[in-house]
């Protein structure tokens, strides 16, 4: 696989870190979690996580499949030593703390870098390192509130308040750009022998997913008016409809061949030049039109016309509905272990050395003695370390 010979260190918990460690052990890098032993990586319980599957958390099965689990209480002087030396042969380090706990622990960047250059070593917080808001505390919908996206969920005509969006949307892109920073720095580090240091913020990752709402930002100097924004309301045939059962359906491209498919069906071709033209006023009567004619049918009517149309449309399906389709299943998006367990599959699919799932879930510290061993450790000092609730 493509990432096999690449040794991970993981201090991250929750997200967005170890969905980026998760990536790269899918395809095939050593990743050993570190984890303290009087509170270790939180999605294991069940208090927090309550849908389990097996003797798992379904949280924790999503997230950490794959890994090693090594025990070290950091604030011990020795555990921070057996940390260090093991950070002096890996090439890639995670962690998501408050920005200056690392030095204060003393096993940031720098200390880390002077006993192993090429470190490549990945800090992924809240705000970023610096700026004015680098020691507040946030989570994902804090993250999402902060950059603007979580006002944009309002209903377009403003009836309703922001909802809370449920998946955990700076978090997954802030593990996505700090998977590609990895990559690029290890890729660089090939020619130059130097790591380097990356610093990624889950604000701002959701920033940079915004480039297509943010005309009238930058160009207005506004917030977006709903019903006049194309991918707020304010465009027929980027939109969400009613239908009779109760379902709804989402219609999802406004190129001109999709327009003349959906209104020429529908009986109204003088709709086709007004919805192919700007959002806004213009598309308002073409929305209500199809807001009464998509509430005459049902959801299984609706498949059986939109059937052999070529029309960018699909229906609003539930989570569960989404998880069983047999498109998920065909592309192994959903994936079972010989347990019955399920699984999430891999999302990069490459056709050379595709990733593989590694089904196995390490017990708190089930790896500690192994490392610590091919440390130099011996079983009396393991034992010591033990007692001094050092590992």
């Amino acid at each position: 696989m493509k990432l096999e010979g690449i040794t991970v260190i993981d201090l991250s918990l929750f997200l967005p870190g170890p969905a980026v460690s998760l990536m790269m052990a899918d395809h095939g890098a050593r990743v050993i979690k570190v984890e303290n032993p009087a509170s270790p990586e939180p999605t294991r319980s069940s208090q927090f996580f309550p849908w389990t599957q097996g003797d798992s958390t379904v949280m924790f099965r999503t997230t950490q499949r794959g890994k090693e689990s090594l025990t070290l209480n950091l604030k011990s002087p020795r555990a921070k030593e057996l940390l260090l030396s093991l950070a002096a042969t890996a090439d890639v380090f995670i962690e998501s703390f408050r920005p200056g706990v690392m030095k204060r622990l003393g096993i940031d960047y720098d200390v880390i870098r002077a006993i192993n250059p090429g470190i490549v070593y990945c800090s992924l917080s809240a705000f970023g390192q610096d700026g004015p808001w680098r020691d507040r505390p946030a989570h994902d919908t804090a993250a999402v509130a902060a950059a603007g996206v979580l006002d944009l969920t309002r209903s377009p005509s403003d009836d309703s308040g922001p909802a809370i969006i449920g998946v955990a949307i700076s978090d997954m892109l802030s593990s996505h750009l700090a998977f590609g920073g990895i990559m690029m720095a290890l890729y660089k580090r090939h020619t130059s022998g130097e790591g380097d240091y990356i610093d990624i913020s889950m604000f701002e990752s959701v920033l940079n997913a915004s480039p297509n709402i943010v005309g009238p930002v930058f160009g207005g100097g506004q917030t977006p008016d709903r019903l006049q924004e194309r991918t707020h309301g304010g465009n027929a045939m980027l939109n969400i409809y009613e239908l009779a059962d109760g379902n709804y359906i989402a219609l999802g491209g406004g190129e001109h061949k999709f327009v003349e498919e959906l209104f020429n069906g529908l009986g109204r071709p003088d709709f086709v030049q007004v919805v192919t033209g700007p959002a806004g006023q213009a598309h308002h009567e073409a929305i209500a039109f199809l807001r009464e004619t998509f509430k005459q049918r049902t959801r299984p009517a609706w498949e059986a016309w939109f059937e052999g149309r070529d029309i960018c449309w699909m229906p609003v399906m539930t989570l569960d509905e989404a998880w069983d389709t047999e498109h998920v299943w065909a592309r192994q998006m959903r994936v079972r272990d010989q347990q019955g367990n399920d699984h999430m599959g891999i999302p990069i699919k490459f056709r050379n050395e595709p990733g593989t799932v590694q089904f196995g879930l390490a017990e708190v510290g089930e790896h500690t003695e192994s490392i610590l061993t091919n440390l130099g450790c011996s079983p009396d000092e393991v034992a010591l370390l033990r007692e001094e609730g050092a590992i």
